[in-house]
């Protein structure tokens, strides 16, 4: 008898979670009539469905038009599939107002039920490099929730015009191939963590349609009026260029090109460092000298950038022309030590040791060399 009666209130709990999801599911549909909105969705689907697919995942927002989409787009599909979603909101504090944007972005979302988290950096924020430097401490926040929560996977909101303009910044700064193919729509932050991007193929409009559709409003950053900051800058170089004529339609082509170009280079890279570098340990790596003579520059390049990235335990790696410097030093038979990147580089007879730096212990949000 007892066992009829568990499995009876198993079934009714059944039914019960069942009739929710329904519920909320039909809640949705209403909004997804719009025929724009719902080819814009089922975009998005088919991509999480293909790399997530029914695992749990965050997505960080900001509260802007793009990043609230992507709230309102994984809502619905949490539903449809039955997954856990963590919608994080980094404060980064760096205005006093920073914290009451956050709390305006939570409640913008409580209103569609939707419930987040927000992170808050409480240590010394930086004053040079700003944006970069913020960038690096939003992932390392990010990041070390999702480690907390066994997350394996972060969406993020990069558009179509976020490609845009990053493929001009790194231009600006003289990027080679890899720079200026840096977006893709799936790679490794680190062993623990993937971030994927499902809007490169959106325009920032297409999101703030959907948004304002669902969301009747959005946040707008006020330091996307600060000429200081040069993607700021790109994007008013982008509009006069749009005027002149430019078809930025032929930039998204230019830059599949480079990422496919890029995917070919990775794969000789592979094959360098496995000729050439072995990890000792998690934070030590060893490379063969030998990797100057038999590998051509571009290669070396690339080897030497994933592997700073690798042994420092940082999403991005030192700027270009600092590598290339440090290469070019390597080569000479005078050197002996060197910072980069969070690493020791030292070179020993026929090898190069590089070493996670180990730095004392602070609260102070420390930025990259």
């Amino acid at each position: 008898i007892q066992k009829q009666t568990n499995l009876l209130f198993k079934k009714q709990s059944m039914k019960r979670k069942s009739l929710i999801v329904r519920k909320k599911a039909k809640e949705h549909k209403v909004l997804l009539k719009d025929q724009k909105t719902l080819n814009f969705y089922l975009k998005f689907k088919n991509f999480i469905r293909k790399i997530i697919k029914n695992k749990n995942f965050a997505l960080a927002v900001s509260g802007g038009a793009d990043s609230l989409c992507l709230a309102y787009f994984s809502k619905i599909y949490s539903i449809e599939h039955s997954c856990k979603i963590h919608v994080l909101i980094v404060d980064h504090n760096l205005r006093k107002e920073s914290f009451r944007e956050a709390l305006k972005v939570q409640k913008i979302l409580k209103t569609k039920n939707i419930t987040c988290k927000i992170l808050r950096w409480k240590g010394q924020v930086p004053i040079q490099n700003i944006q970069k430097n913020a960038r690096d401490l939003r992932y390392l926040l990010i990041s070390n929730y999702c480690s907390k929560h066994k997350i394996k996977y972060l969406a993020t909101a990069h558009h179509e015009d976020d490609q845009i303009e990053n493929f001009f910044i790194r231009l600006f700064r003289g990027s080679g191939i890899t720079g200026l193919s840096s977006m893709s729509t799936n790679m490794e932050y680190n062993n623990q963590l993937k971030i994927v991007r499902p809007f490169l193929n959106f325009k920032k409009s297409d999101l703030r349609y959907v948004t304002l559709n669902y969301f009747k409003t959005y946040i707008k950053d006020p330091s996307n009026k600060d000429d200081k900051f040069l993607r700021i800058r790109v994007r008013k170089y982008r509009k006069d260029m749009e005027r002149e004529g430019l078809d930025t339609r032929k930039i998204i082509k230019t830059v599949d090109n480079l990422v496919s170009a890029n995917k070919a280079l990775n794969f000789y890279k592979n094959k360098a460092l496995y000729r050439h570098a072995s990890f000792i340990t998690k934070n030590k790596c060893l490379i063969n000298n030998q990797i100057f003579s038999d590998e051509a520059g571009e290669i070396i390049f690339k080897s030497f950038s994933d592997i700073l990235s690798l042994v420092s335990g940082t999403y991005y790696p030192p700027r270009s022309k600092k590598i290339v410097s440090l290469i070019s030093r390597l080569k000479k038979d005078k050197f002996n030590k060197s910072t980069l990147g969070g690493c020791v580089i030292e070179k020993k007879d026929n090898f190069i040791f590089i070493t996670k730096e180990m730095k004392t212990k602070k609260t102070h949000y420390q930025p990259q060399k």
